[in-house]
């Protein structure tokens, strides 16, 4: 069951991605010419998305992997052109269409480039609906909410989920922390959600205390830092 807070943030994320940055989003997720401070964010979600995608098996054919908070699809790409059948889903429609329009030639149906597909869907990563899973990999999905959010979330996914989940979050740095608490004290309707700075030890503290997801150990553990991209990502398979 997700919280009140889980909501709220959920709605204030949906607002921001959908409507207030979807442009810069946009942007920063293509090839574009962005600022150097844009800059040093694409090279470190570039990076983080190797690693979390050097954490799945190198051939993913007949695997099922949910990709949540999928923005404008680059890691399902990667992961359906090694096989996988990927189940992209984004709160933001108007990502969710990005990602559709930009999905390449050799992904499309019928294409015959015998790769895996992917569908696209709006709407929440807890949703029973999307079924059963191999993998989850939520890259910076998760960096908006508080440790119990997240715990709770992993609970909702970890009953369908049969090998792995992977997710990122925001390590607790002196800098993330002051950017945090100044973006209590000054907020801004322009402003992204806050990403709420999250020290790995005590999270997964959280997670082996949860009975939902008994059975679930830490694995791997990789901390991306390029310029203002601090996010760090780890790993959680069946025991």
């Amino acid at each position: 069951m997700t919280t009140a807070s889980y909501q709220e943030r959920r709605g204030e994320l949906e607002t921001y991605f959908d409507r207030t940055a979807v442009d810069a989003w946009s942007r920063l997720t293509s090839d574009a010419p962005v600022s150097g401070i844009r800059a040093t964010v694409r090279a470190g979600r570039d990076e983080m998305r190797r690693t979390l995608l050097s954490w799945l098996p190198a051939d993913l054919a007949g695997v099922r992997m949910l990709d949540a908070g999928c923005g404008t699809g680059a890691l399902s790409v990667e992961a359906a052109r090694r096989g996988a059948d990927v189940v992209a889903i984004d709160l933001s429609p108007t990502l969710v269409g990005l990602a559709a329009e930009r999905l390449p030639a050799d992904l499309a149906p019928g294409s015959g480039a015998g790769a895996g597909r992917i569908e696209f869907r709006v709407g929440d990563m807890l949703d029973p609906g999307l079924g059963s899973f191999d993998h989850v990999v939520a890259m910076d999905s998760l960096i908006h909410y508080e440790p119990s959010d997240i715990v709770r979330v992993l609970a909702g996914i970890a009953p369908r989920t049969a090998r792995s989940i992977l997710f990122t979050i925001a390590p607790r740095t002196p800098l993330l922390t002051l950017m945090h608490a100044v973006g209590r004290v000054f907020p801004r309707s322009d402003r992204a959600p806050a990403i709420v700075p999250v020290a790995a030890k005590s999270l997964t503290a959280l997670i082996a205390a949860e009975p939902a997801l008994a059975g679930w150990r830490p694995g791997r553990l990789h901390r991306v830092t390029r310029g203002f991209y601090i996010s760090e990502a780890l790993e959680f398979v069946r025991s």
